[in-house]
């Protein structure tokens, strides 16, 4: 199917500023099936060469942050808002002009307009739609401990999305009440799985009832199997079972290609790129132009800076000392 998308994208030029193509390196902690197709679109729009290398956002970060003013990337596309958070507070991504950063609403970029959000995912409850009580679900992740919920409920500590979901509850709750929630929902008998498909396909199969998964996974079921008995629902706003993260990219300062690199990040948050994230991955598209559908909700997105979920040590000393890890 997505071929067949980026095959209609329309051939625009990207302005490169010299008479021979350049060679771009991106660290990317997307994966390479997911965005191939666009690098390789990039690469047939503007005769510029693309080098990829990727991995896991996390151990991306950490190269760069290593690699510091030697490294050879150009760009980074990470997976997490936390992860462009800590690279750019070790001061390795350049600012991002204007003419970048107004395609997007302020919640969707860094701080200093360090780096840009390229789509976006939001925490949601997943429910049985055969079991669960669709008139009294919880209104906060924090009712998940009562209970109406013991042995219902299915998490996945050692998933990235669900870890940076413990950052924000850290940030807007606190350290303490995160480390109540947490050890009284495995008190509760919290059903521990190994990453998000895993949640949905255990509340399929009677497994439990409830699940805290990012919404495209859904989906993704959905459009395979339409009568797949699971929906899912956010809690009432503000609430941060409903955290909005974002893959993103940025600029790093050792770059000898910024206009190239910024032309590649114009490319990501057009129009056309939008609607591919849109229709194949599901995920939400976050540049202003962008016919998303479903949209973003901006009462469903807790009250934090997404920069703030690079603390993420902390947070697994937290899942580790509960016994999650």
């Amino acid at each position: 199917m997505h071929r067949n998308l980026l095959l209609s994208l329309a051939l625009v030029s990207f302005g490169c500023t010299g008479s021979e193509p350049d060679h771009l390196t991106i660290y990317s902690g997307r994966s390479k099936a997911l965005v191939e197709p666009l690098v390789l679109k990039y690469e047939e729009q503007t005769s510029n060469r693309v080098d990829v290398r990727y991995g896991d956002t996390a151990q991306l970060a950490v190269a760069l942050t290593e690699e510091g003013d030697r490294s050879t990337a150009d760009l980074f596309w990470a997976q997490d808002a936390g992860a462009l958070g800590a690279v750019a507070a070790s001061g390795l991504l350049k600012t991002l002009p204007d003419s970048l950063l107004n395609h997007v609403a302020p919640a969707y970029r860094g701080s200093g307009g360090a780096w840009i959000a390229t789509s976006g995912r939001a925490r949601t409850l997943a429910f049985s739609t055969i079991r669960a009580d669709t008139a009294a679900l919880p209104r906060s992740v924090f009712d998940l401990v009562a209970p109406a919920y013991r042995d219902r409920v299915g998490w996945a500590p050692a998933n990235g999305s669900f870890q940076a979901f413990v950052t924000a509850m850290r940030k807007v709750a606190g350290d303490e009440p995160t480390r109540t929630w947490l050890n009284a929902m495995k008190a509760n008998g919290a059903r521990s799985y190994p990453k998000n498909t895993a949640i949905l396909q255990g509340i399929a199969n009677g497994e439990i009832d409830f699940g805290l998964p990012n919404h495209y996974y859904l989906h993704r079921f959905k459009s395979e199997d339409p009568d797949f008995p699971v929906g899912q629902t956010g809690f009432q706003a503000g609430d941060v079972g409903n955290l909005i993260n974002v893959a993103g990219i940025g600029v790093l300062t050792a770059s000898r290609h910024a206009d190239s690199a910024h032309d590649f990040i114009r490319f990501v948050i057009g129009p056309e790129s939008q609607a591919y994230f849109a229709a194949e991955t599901f995920e939400y598209a976050v540049a202003a132009a962008a016919d998303s559908t479903p949209e973003v909700s901006d009462s469903l997105q807790p009250a934090i800076a997404l920069d703030d979920l690079r603390d993420l040590e902390r947070t697994l000393e937290m899942l580790r000392t509960a016994g999650l890890l």
